[in-house]
């Protein structure tokens, strides 16, 4: 019998690991503290780890795809929250369609470039 998968958490890189939490609890992740410098971030079925920790060259490397119902619903709920008024370095991309579906995307105040899609 072959074991079944149930989730994948990644673990990524805060280099202010404060405003790092403070981020992804405004986009609407709920946290749940591990240790002083972990922290496991989840919405709905989605989780991963942030941790205090900090190589740019890692941090800058960071792509995480994430899908989404709707691209487009998705899109609108990250303007209203504001969050390049809010954060330092925070980057929104708007929605492109590709051959294979929709995108969007965000880098966070470390600069992990998060996508968030849907696929056709």
């Amino acid at each position: 019998m072959t074991p079944t998968l149930k989730s994948i958490r990644p673990f990524i890189g805060a280099q202010n690991f404060e405003i790092s939490r403070s981020f992804y609890r405004d986009l609407g992740f709920e946290e749940v503290v591990l240790e002083q410098k972990l922290s496991l971030f989840i919405r709905e079925e989605t989780g991963f780890y942030l941790q205090d920790y900090y190589t740019k060259d890692w941090v800058d490397n960071t792509m995480i795809f994430v899908e989404v119902a709707s691209t487009d619903d998705f899109w609108i709920e990250l303007l209203s929250l504001g969050l390049t008024d809010k954060y330092e370095n925070v980057k929104l991309t708007p929605v492109r369609t590709m051959d294979w579906g929709k995108e969007c995307f965000v880098h966070d105040p470390s600069g992990v470039l998060w996508h968030f899609g849907e696929f056709f």
